[in-house]
Formats: C-alpha cells, structure tokens, sequence
C-alpha cells in the first residue's frame, strides 16, 4: 500500500484546512439541513480504547467520523496523529494489514507515538479481526484510539465478541436513524432547546413535562406530522422526502448485508410482507410460514431474528402481567423501527401502505424500545406496548379525537396504562397526545 492512497484519504495531513475540502464534510457544509450525531460525545478518545460503532449504511456513520475528525483538529490534536480509511475496496484481512503498516511506518517516520485511528466499514474485507487483534495482543494500539465502524453482519457473525479483554475504555455503539426528539433538534434547533426531557417513565413526571411543553404542541405537530412521513435516515431527511433513489439504496446495503450472512433476499421480503400485512396484530411463526409459502416456522424465526439484528424490525413478546415471565411461544408483534421502511417494503413487496395509526403504534413501541425493555400483553382486550422498568407502565395508542379513561386499568402487576393519542390531554384519566409524548423522550 502507497503512502499517497493513504494521504488521500487523509486531506488534513498538508494542513487542518484540508478537512474543510474533504467531501463528506463538503456535502455535510452545502446540505440545508445539518445534523450533527449525537454519539459524537459519546465515544471513548482515551487510550487505549477500541470502540466499534454499528448500523446500517447511509446511517451517517462516516460523517460521525469526519465530524470527529474536524474536532480534534479544533482541540489542536496533530493533523497526522488522526487516521482515516475507508475499507470498502479492500479484499481481505492482508490488504488492511498493509493499509495498517503502511501508517505505522508513516508515524514511526514523524516520531508520532499515538494516534487515532478511524476505520470505516471494517466489515467489507473478510476476517478483518485478524490484523486488529494481532496488534492490539503486539501492544500496537497500546497508546491509541480506535474507532471501527460497520455493518451490522459483524454484529450478527459475533466478529466483535473475539475481543474479550481487548477493548480497553472502548465500548459498542449502535447508530440508528434519528429519533423524533433528534428529528426536532435537527429541523428546530430553537424548540429543542425549550422542550424539557422525560427522564423516567412515571406518572408525575410524563404530566409534569407534558404540560411545561403544551405552549409548544402546534410546532410539535407539524414536526411530527413530516417525521412519520419521511422518518429519521439521513438521506430522507436531508432531502425532506423518500425518493426511488432512496428507496434503492436502503434495499441495496440490506441485501448486501444478508448475504453476507448467507440469507436469501426472496425470503426477507416475503417476511416483510408479512410483518406489513398483519401489523400492528400479534402474528404467530406458523401462519407467516403458511400464509406466505416461506417454508417452516422455524425459517420466519431465523428471518425475524436477522431482521431485528440488522435492525429492520423490533419484536414485541408477550408477558405475563401476574408472574411477570415472558413467553416465546406465544405470538409476537413486529414493528418497523423507522416509520421509511412502510414506505421501502410496501414498495418492494407490492404491498398496500398500512394507515396511519399502524405507523403511529410503530413509532411510539420503536422509541420506548431504544430505552426499554418493552413487550405487549393480550387476552380479552390488548395492551399495545409494556415497558418494564422498576414497574410496569402500559401503552395504547388510539389515533382519535377523543378517547376513555385509562386511569382506572389495572390487569395484575401493571399499574399506569396511558393512551396516546391525536391532541387530548387530561392527567386524570392518564390521556396524552402521541407526537407530544415522544418529543420529550
């Protein structure tokens, strides 16, 4: 590997002001709308660390990097302390360790003793572990900081588990599409900043929030209203719509990363289909593998799984509300974690868009999972969404004017159901509007 394919990719290294002409920073700077991830201040830059950072692609994982990139270089760090490649066009485990001893001789030349050093889309050369892990056990990185960054098939082929005690302050991040709260942040930097945060999910405090943000809710509406519309990928909203273009490019890395793991492509999208079909009904393994001629139940259980882990999907377990014991065995709901991909699968399935309280019950079960455990419960009526804390608080989501009072349900150990609903509000009867709810999460 040539030093100058590395420079390349590493504009700063003639001067800080190159990470201005980089071109994901370029596009980052002309885009009307700017976002800026939250997992920027999280990520550990003390050595020794070994950080892996999950998701989907087009997620907005390699402008986390460039960001931090631009950071440091504003903190005064080094400009050739800071390394950055991308390994999509790498074949394998021996290209990356000439990529890697490229720079080692290239800092051991400037005398540099630490560094940080960015590696994105690590999955794409296969057993890219092995030269990390070898150097890691040499103490190459010993004074370092690494930050990895892939798909989630290395979640799924359990590559980051052969790390065990190497990991220094390192940790696991998963980047997701923005949160409602994020999507807010992103479109009215201003309300964010006046709109309190729920910090427990609790009686008192959701009220207490909820009232401090009502002089807010008309803005929180129409927020809400182009947030289930077009969801939280960068790509939609950056360009405030789902394009085909879009649309093609989130099909094209799910395919990618199925086939990484050996899945076929016909199979997720007869699963997808299914899930769109049946939500937001609880649905059993044997009737999506009946109904939509996939094989055997346990075939739908080994799509359903990948789906959660690549993170298509959330699947909901029923729990007992008396012995508090979650069952497998029962029916599961399924729900879409980002209200894009109704708008992906119902087009590549060939399916009918579901309406708009099905989305609805999508989003609220999707964001309380990013925080919570969280389950639904069924016999005569239904509990749509259980989160399990230090109690048990449940979630219905009715998509009307007016609703009933739900502060009086009790059924076993669950204590507080709350409706979430169009724009009513009363605390006595445990009634508050859905896009108001989620905002404050």
């Amino acid at each position: 590997m040539e030093l100058e394919a590395l420079a390349k990719q590493n504009p700063w290294w003639t001067g800080k002001e190159g990470i201005e002409k980089d071109e994901d920073i370029r596009k980052w700077k002309e885009g009307k709308i700017k976002w800026i991830p939250s997992l920027l201040e999280e990520i550990s830059l003390k050595p020794f660390s070994l950080n892996f950072v999950f998701g989907p692609r087009q997620v907005g994982k390699t402008t986390l990097l460039k960001l931090l990139v631009r950071n440091l270089l504003s903190k005064g760090i080094e400009e050739e302390k800071i390394f950055y490649f991308k390994c999509d066009k790498l074949a394998d485990y021996k290209e990356l360790d000439e990529v890697l001893k490229t720079y080692f001789e290239f800092r051991k030349a400037k005398n540099i003793s630490s560094s940080f050093i960015l590696l994105d889309e690590i999955t794409f050369p296969t057993e890219w572990f092995r030269p990390i892990k070898y150097y890691v056990d040499m103490g190459e990185f010993k004074k370092d900081v690494l930050i990895l960054t892939g798909s989630l098939s290395m979640h799924l082929k359990k590559e980051v588990e052969l790390f065990p005690g190497r990991r220094g302050f390192g940790k696991d991040f998963i980047m997701l599409p923005l949160s409602f709260r994020e999507f807010i942040k992103v479109f009215s930097p201003d309300l964010d900043k006046k709109l309190p945060k729920i910090e427990k999910i609790e009686k008192n405090e959701i009220f207490r929030k909820a009232y401090a943000a009502m002089p807010f809710f008309d803005e929180i509406t129409k927020l809400f209203e182009k947030y289930t519309a077009i969801g939280g990928f960068p790509i939609a909203v950056k360009n405030e719509s789902i394009t085909e273009m879009t649309k093609e490019t989130y099909w094209s890395w799910i395919k990618t990363d199925i086939a990484k793991i050996g899945r076929n492509e016909e199979t997720l999208k007869r699963v997808a289909k299914a899930i769109l079909e049946k939500t937001p009904s609880a649905i059993s393994l044997n009737s999506i593998a009946k109904e939509f001629e996939i094989g055997t139940h346990k075939t739908a259980f080994e799509y359903l799984n990948v789906m959660e882990k690549l993170y298509i999907v959330k699947i909901l377990y029923y729990l007992d509300l008396q012995k508090l014991i979650v069952s497998f065995k029962k029916n599961r709901k399924v729900c879409f974690i980002d209200p894009f991909f109704f708008h992906l699968f119902a087009d590549i399935c060939l399916s009918k868009f579901p309406e708009e309280s099905v989305i609805l019950e999508n989003i609220v079960a999707s964001h309380l999972a990013r925080k919570y455990e969280v389950f639904y419960w069924k016999n005569r009526q239904e509990i749509d969404i259980i989160v399990k804390g230090k109690e048990l608080n449940g979630f219905e989501v009715k998509w009307k004017e007016k609703v009933g009072d739900y502060s009086k349900l009790r059924i076993g150990k669950l204590r507080n159901v709350f409706c979430l609903t169009k724009e009513e509000m009363s605390k006595e009867r445990n009634v508050l509007p859905a896009s108001l709810f989620l905002s404050l999460l």
